[in-house]
Formats: structure tokens, sequence, C-alpha cells
């Protein structure tokens, strides 16, 4: 009696387990030496099935759990439609999501394009390829979604900037106001791959959907969203780029991180 009731309960904690579709987990990076706050949703898992990933990028100042509750709310009905697992990692306040040749903490980078894709393909029933695998994000979370997707072409097929913070050139003042300079050092001293127009030559000939998107009113990005846009037509990189009302807030940054999702999931069925 004890064996059959001792094995129920581990039936029910397993059902459970595949039942959550918020997991909050602290998971470990090798280069930093450190856990990193990450947020990973679900849908109902069915064991049979193996799911589409999605890593998703907060902006300047941001976080899981606002992301959750505040950025992008209707996250779990999303992942429950699309049949698609998000995964929301902890940038800190100021990562820009690079590896920092000035501060050995904060190597977001390597934790986020390597560490965190093989961990959740370890731990999760994902389909682990590139062609099922995205990233995207916004603002600070654009420029990272880019930086990191165009230099792990083998880990992301599919790469998405929402209002995204990609011309340090057009910074100025914020360039230490976003503490910039606190990653990546004096701009003077910035080094090229740092820059998002020298990812144009690897953009060309990775196989990869890019999709950009800036609201019309957000008067910090929307230059450099069209500049950049300009310069990949220019240089024939195959990409969607959109211009819808909004301004530099978390009302536009929902709807167009909505909207990105469901095109990651339109391309997935193609």
């Amino acid at each position: 009696m004890k064996t059959i009731r001792y094995t129920f309960v581990l039936f029910l904690l397993t059902v459970v387990g595949y039942a959550q579709q918020i997991h909050r987990e602290l998971i470990y990076s090798t280069k930093m030496n450190t856990k990193i706050e990450t947020i990973i949703i679900t849908p109902k898992l069915e064991s049979s099935n193996t799911y589409k990933t999605v890593y998703i990028l907060h902006g300047y100042s941001g976080n899981p759990e606002r992301t959750l509750q505040k950025d992008i709310p209707n996250l779990i009905a999303l992942s429950q439609q699309f049949q698609t697992i998000y995964v929301i990692p902890n940038g800190r306040y100021n990562s820009w999501y690079v590896d920092s040749p000035i501060d050995k903490s904060s190597q977001y980078e390597t934790f986020i394009g390597e560490e965190l894709v093989q961990y959740i393909d370890s731990k999760y029933p994902t389909i682990a390829s590139s062609q099922y695998r995205g990233i995207c994000g916004w603002s600070m979370g654009g420029y990272g979604a880019l930086h990191i997707g165009i230099n792990h072409p083998n880990n992301f097929a599919f790469v998405g900037s929402s209002c995204g913070a990609l011309d340090f050139n057009r910074f100025g003042e914020n360039y230490s106001n976003y503490q910039v300079d606190k990653v990546l050092g004096p701009f003077k001293n910035l080094h090229k791959t740092y820059f998002t127009i020298n990812k144009i030559t690897q953009m060309q000939q990775a196989q990869q959907l890019y999709i950009l998107d800036c609201g019309t009113e957000d008067t910090q990005m929307i230059e450099m969203n069209r500049e950049f846009h300009q310069q990949l037509i220019t240089n024939k990189v195959q990409h969607l780029y959109i211009e819808s009302l909004g301004a530099h807030n978390a009302n536009y940054w929902n709807q167009s991180m909505s909207n990105q999702l469901a095109l990651f999931d339109k391309y997935w069925k193609l």
C-alpha cells in the first residue's frame, strides 16, 4: 500500500509539474560564476510533444517580473496559443546584453547565447534546433537581441528588435545616462563590434529572419531604426521593418512584442 501511495504521489507531482506554466529559476552561469534569475513560461506541456522557444530580453532598468506583470502581461496566453516556451532572463539594470570587456561579472552574451540555451534544451522539452528558436527584445533588449542573435546564428534563426537602441553614435549624453559606459567603457574607446551597423556583413551571410519595428512617436529611437532599415535595404539584407503609432513605453512594446511573437509563429508554420 505504501508503494502504491508513493507512486500515486509521484504521478501527481509529475502532472502538476507539467501543468505549471510559470517557472522561476536561478540558472547558473559558468562564465559569470553566479546564478541569474530567469522566468520560463510554458504552454500546458504534453509528454509526447516538443516545443519552440523564444528568448525575450527586457529593456534598460527592467527585469523578468516586470516583463510578465507589465511589459507583456499576455505571455501565458500567447505561450498556450502558439505552443511555444518563452524564456525571460534577468539582464540586470544595465547589462546591455554584452560580454563586458571591463566587468567580468557582466557576461550576458555568453550566458544567454550559449549557457542558457544549453540549460533550457537540457531541462525542458524543446525542439533543440536553431530553426525553432528565436530571440527578441525591446529598447536595450532590442539591441541585445540583435547583438546576441547575429553573433550566434547557430542558435537563433529568428531575431527581433522592437524600438531597439541600435546606434550608440546617436546616444550622446545618453551613452553615460543609460550606463553603457559601465559595461563597454568610454565611447571613444568603443570597439567596432559593438556597433549594430557593423554587423550587416554577418547578417548578409547568416540565414536568419530579422524583424524590426519602432513607434513613430519614439523620439529616442525612431531615426536610428529608420537609418538601420535603409542600410539593410542598401546591403540587400532581407528583413521585415514596421513603423506604427506609439512612443517609447510599455503600451507600445506590449503590442509590438505580441505581434512579433505572432510573426515568429507564422514563419515557423510556413
